[in-house]
């Protein structure tokens, strides 16, 4: 019972449902590779992120109110939901309207924006960040240590620092690349809930389709 109410305490430190929006001390920006998401999850779905016509690589994930230690989530706002057309509108970035959605409903309430100023911040945080060219340059599927991406996106963006990011794998593939941004977007270090590098040395990244 005692090791049961420990773990109650310890998950209750980490994410705080019904937060209040606006009290946070930075962002983290998710950059989801999008071949991983579509080979473990997107195929399964039919989701058009995966339609190679769409030419995706690293999308945004979300771009999450962030504590020091833990993260709010599911916040009350007095703001209004995005529209479908707003939703819509994220799509070329986050892959599906439904993304967007759900991302402004467990992330963005907790901003204390409204939709459509967070979904500006999103766009503007994303387009912030240069995705290193290499990775769209892939031909054929590789097995690479996640340091080696991290790397990468140290080496395309001088204004980081390796405290400032973090790279996260799923089942033996690369999966995230999250990045640590104050308010007004300038990167940060991250604290010690977000830095959770992939170890792996043998991480597959498939290409972009």
């Amino acid at each position: 019972m005692r090791v049961l109410m420990i773990l109650f305490l310890l998950t209750g430190m980490a994410r705080a449902d019904g937060g209040r929006a606006g009290e946070f001390d930075y962002y983290v920006l998710a950059l989801s590779w999008s071949p991983t998401w579509c080979a473990l999850e997107g195929d399964a779905r039919g989701s058009p992120q995966c339609d190679a016509a769409r030419d995706h690589g690293w999308v945004l994930h979300g771009l999450w109110p962030q504590y020091h230690r833990g993260w709010p989530s599911h916040c009350q706002t007095a703001e209004r939901p995005p529209s479908r057309t707003m939703t819509s509108a994220m799509e070329d970035i986050m892959g599906t309207p439904g993304l967007a959605w759900y991302q402004w409903k467990k992330h963005g309430a907790c901003s204390g924006l409204s939709a459509p100023a967070y979904y500006a911040l999103s766009r503007e945080a994303y387009a912030s960040v240069t995705r290193p060219e290499v990775f769209r340059k892939l031909k054929d599927p590789v097995k690479l240590p996640a340091s080696v991406v991290e790397q990468a996106f140290l080496k395309a963006n001088p204004g980081l620092e390796p405290d400032m990011l973090t790279v996260t794998c799923r089942a033996g593939r690369i999966q995230e690349v999250r990045l640590c941004l104050s308010r007004t977007l300038d990167p940060v270090p991250c604290g010690r809930d977000t830095v959770r590098d992939c170890t792996l040395k043998d991480a597959l990244l498939a290409p972009i389709r």
